[in-house]
């Protein structure tokens, strides 16, 4: 066989795994999604340690260059992160950090939180900041439509209430 098609492993480190991609988005975070990414970095670096332990034993060093690669990520994360705590007085105003019932043309509420990228997680209603649900809803106030657009079409929502977790 030729060498070109061949991988030797002498054993002393694992293959680097390209980094994942940084979005270009600047990195909001709130109170609760900067917290997450401090956990998470910490668990990164707990099981980094135990695979580092116990490397001689490894038959697959892959499970460590993925480790490596994501604590690379949330670390870059965590040093672009900006807090941007909730509002210190009351506001039926949607801002970042929002969390807001609204109601479709048929009145059927929902509720959605506004959060940063690392943060969401649509299928928990956790909205990223950057979508098109969330730039709609941005700078509304209860009792405001607004048009959401989606692939299907023009949607329009009536803000029902804002709220802000601590």
């Amino acid at each position: 066989m030729n060498k070109a098609f061949t991988k030797e492993d002498n054993g002393s480190t694992p293959e680097r795994l390209p980094d994942l991609p940084i979005s270009p988005h600047p990195n909001h975070v709130t109170p609760q999604g900067l917290a997450r990414l401090k956990a998470r970095h910490a668990a990164l670096e707990a099981e980094l340690a135990r695979l580092r332990e116990g490397r001689d034993f490894l038959d697959d060093l892959h499970p460590l260059a993925v480790a490596e690669r994501d604590l690379r990520y949330v670390e870059a994360r965590l040093n672009t992160a900006i807090l941007v705590p909730p509002p210190t007085e009351a506001t039926d105003q949607v801002r970042f950090g929002a969390t807001v019932t609204v109601a479709d043309e048929d009145g059927q509420e929902s509720t959605y939180t506004i959060v940063g990228e690392d943060e969401s997680d649509p299928a928990q209603h956790l909205i990223a900041a950057f979508s098109p649900l969330a730039r709609a809803l941005i700078e509304a106030r209860v009792g405001d439509i607004v048009e959401w657009p989606k692939p299907t079409g023009m949607v329009e929502l009536e803000v029902l209430r804002v709220t802000y977790r601590d």
